[in-house]
């Protein structure tokens, strides 16, 4: 199923000077298949559903720093996610639970940082952040893991 994620604002990377005000990115299964304003892409893709977020979209983040505390390796995941993030640093995934729980929810384990920014058949890896920088949604390998209420 297509899915359109919209939002007040795009960007394709978070150093990105030119932010596409009213913009969308279209995810077909893991992958995205466009990105732009959303009008034009509701006429390339009429039959996709579409999901309306306030704030800024943009590429989601790699967790830096230690996983946050929580009782479980799931529940440890699960708050990166909640944070925008679909990637951790290996450094602070050091246990075989932490790997398989991530593994498990496709959060990517990383040797080091990387740029992340969206592009046409990359993974479909978004975050919507409001003007406080809180995380709205975090769409990780094309599913929405996270929405605050």
């Amino acid at each position: 199923m297509l899915t359109i994620h919209a939002a007040d604002e795009l960007r394709f990377g978070w150093d990105d000077s030119a932010p596409v005000k009213g913009g969308a990115v279209v995810v077909e299964g893991m992958r995205v298949a466009a990105s732009g304003p959303l009008s034009e892409l509701q006429e390339r893709f009429p039959g996709a559903r579409v999901r309306r977020w306030p704030g800024v979209l943009g590429p989601a983040r790699i967790h830096e720093g230690p996983l946050p505390d929580a009782p479980t390796p799931r529940e440890r995941i699960h708050a990166v996610l909640k944070l925008g993030a679909v990637a951790v640093l290996a450094e602070h995934a050091d246990s075989p639970e932490l790997r398989a729980a991530a593994e498990r929810n496709d959060v990517l384990v990383l040797p080091r940082t990387r740029p992340t920014v969206i592009t046409d058949l990359a993974r479909a890896d978004l975050a919507v952040f409001d003007e406080d920088g809180n995380c709205i949604a975090t769409v990780c390998a094309g599913r929405l893991v996270h929405r605050r209420r």
